[in-house]
């Protein structure tokens, strides 16, 4: 199985939502066969799981169900939805999923960003109790959407003061830090003892085209790159100017056990089945080396 060179964590992936990735038996085998011990799921694990175990790949995180729900300003719809995932993370559970993933963006992102952190925390809190039970830990990414809460350390910081249990955490994406402007490792510095995944995805900055177009307004006659914007792209790692070996160090002296698993979005490699692989392998073989 591949790990990486510091910390010896294992090395997986975040399943593709591209065609061949569907066919799960097929792409479990091809996984274990290519030397990655863990697959990230979509949210249909309670279905796929098993397809996934049986080939020898472990799973990393499954996703919740209908989760801009949870942030919803209307209480009845917010309790009502943490019902529902309640029990879809009692099916990911039943079998062998211990750890969910979610971004918190909200049903309505025009409202003001302190009611729905509000809402988000009620939701959150009625949760909990569903976690610990299961023993079963949410690893939020700060993703940052329309509207999107947990994407800088002003609310991660809040969330996890006011969170009622240690069973929510962190997906730890550096990629989506860098296109924010905010520091990765001094992110992780603060928060690695609540990252309970890690996503192996790095960002490329293309300051030629700041100089250009700014940051401030679209361009008028640039085009945007592929999964980025006109400054920045999401990468493989090692294709971007994420330190991946001072992350696995910080995330060692911390005691962090769980996966990197690589969440493919780059222009170079996606699109094609034997594109995508080949991007995989490519990112997975440098992390070992980190």
């Amino acid at each position: 199985m591949k790990t990486t060179r510091t910390g010896n964590f294992p090395i997986g992936f975040r399943l593709p939502g591209s065609p061949w990735a569907k066919d799960m038996p097929a792409t479990a085998a091809w996984a274990a066969a290519n030397g990655f011990g863990v697959i990230d799921l979509r949210n249909d694990a309670p279905t796929t799981a098993p397809m996934a175990t049986a080939a020898g790949v472990n799973i990393g995180t499954a996703d919740l169900i209908d989760f801009r729900a949870l942030i919803h300003a209307d209480g009845d719809t917010r309790r009502a939805n943490v019902t529902k995932v309640a029990d879809h993370i009692a099916a990911c559970a039943a079998v062998g999923t211990r750890m969910m993933f979610c971004v918190m963006l909200p049903a309505d992102p025009a409202l003001k960003r302190r009611d729905n952190f509000s809402y988000m925390m009620d939701s959150l809190s009625e949760l909990a109790p569903t976690l610990d039970r299961l023993n079963v830990k949410l690893a939020i990414e700060g993703w940052p959407g329309p509207g999107a809460l947990c994407c800088t350390p002003e609310t991660v910081r809040a969330c996890f003061q006011a969170a009622p249990t240690k069973n929510i955490g962190y997906n730890y994406d550096p990629s989506h830090l860098i296109r924010m402007g905010i520091d990765p490792i001094r992110f992780l510095e603060e928060f690695a003892e609540r990252v309970y995944h890690v996503h192996g995805k790095d960002t490329e900055l293309l300051p030629e085209n700041v100089y250009e177009f700014g940051t401030e307004q679209p361009p008028t006659f640039g085009k945007p790159r592929g999964w980025g914007s006109i400054t920045w792209r999401y990468t493989i790692p090692g294709h971007g100017v994420f330190r991946w070996t001072r992350a696995f160090e910080i995330l060692q002296s911390r005691g962090y056990s769980g996966a990197v698993c690589i969440e493919l979005e780059d222009e170079n490699f996606n699109g094609t089945e034997a594109g995508e692989k080949n991007g995989l392998l490519i990112a997975a073989n440098f992390l070992a080396g980190c």
